[in-house]
């Protein structure tokens, strides 16, 4: 009996992940609609953004449509449907330009003219170049990586593991860089982890580390003697004697 109730709860589990594969299938190569895009409810473009933004913008819908494997005529009508404002305007102005050349108004053509409008190769030059100066400075481990990952999607060139863990060590501040560049570490996110353990370590020694006591300051005489005070004068006392050939001049002296 037991044989038998392992033998059906087996079966069971088999159906349902059976069940859940052909729903998978079935939405893999059913149509992405608008309903369904709209479900993830991302924000609208008005063209009123920074170029930093409005490059993640795009970026954060193409890893959407990457991942529902949307079709290109889907993804150009998807993004056209969400821009607003100023952008919407722009994207009019720019597909009647695109028909007046007859020139196929395409989703790479979209995309192309977006970037061009909004996040400029002159923009990407100057981060460019912001990677390849970049350093850690008076940041945290943290704030670094940040950064570091931020600009390094700009970087033209091929970016491999190696080259990427040697320009992230030769950028730390020094005494993490000389703890941990002896270690040779070529996997990135070890490399990373690796930085905040030597930070978090050396903030902690530093935290310990007694306080030296400020030698106290004497003016003049013995040890132990107390501190002598200057008299002080008013602003505006003047000498009780007179130099010679001078007088003294009282209000009765004035008067007629």
């Amino acid at each position: 009996m037991q044989r038998e109730a392992a033998s059906l709860e087996q079966q069971q589990v088999v159906m349902q992940q059976m069940e859940v594969a052909r729903v998978a299938a079935e939405d893999a190569h059913r149509e992405w609609s608008l309903e369904d895009f709209l479900k993830y409810h991302l924000a609208k473009f008005d063209g009123k953004t920074s170029p930093d933004a409005a490059d993640q913008w795009l970026k954060d819908l193409e890893r959407i449509y990457d991942a529902k494997m949307c079709s290109a005529e889907n993804k150009l009508a998807f993004f056209v449907y969400m821009l607003t404002g100023e952008a919407e305007h722009w994207w009019i102005s720019t597909k009647s330009i695109l028909e007046e050349r007859e020139e196929p108004v395409t989703w790479e053509a979209f995309r192309e003219r977006f970037l061009s409008e909004y996040f400029p190769n002159s923009i990407r030059y100057v981060k460019e170049v912001k990677f390849l100066q970049l350093t850690q400075g008076g940041k945290t481990v943290t704030e670094y990586v940040e950064r570091f990952k931020h600009l390094s999607r700009f970087y033209t060139l091929p970016l491999d593991e190696k080259w990427r863990c040697r320009k992230f060590e030769n950028g730390l501040r020094g005494d993490i860089c000389l703890t941990v560049a002896p270690l040779s570490i070529k996997d990135f996110t070890a490399l990373v982890e690796k930085s905040r353990v030597m930070e978090k370590m050396k903030r902690e020694v530093e935290s310990q580390r007694p306080q030296q006591p400020q030698p106290s300051q004497r003016i003049g005489g013995p040890s132990g003697s107390k501190p002598r005070h200057e008299e002080r004068r008013t602003p505006y006392d003047r000498p009780h004697h007179q130099s010679q050939g001078s007088r003294s001049f009282s209000p009765q002296q004035g008067r007629v």
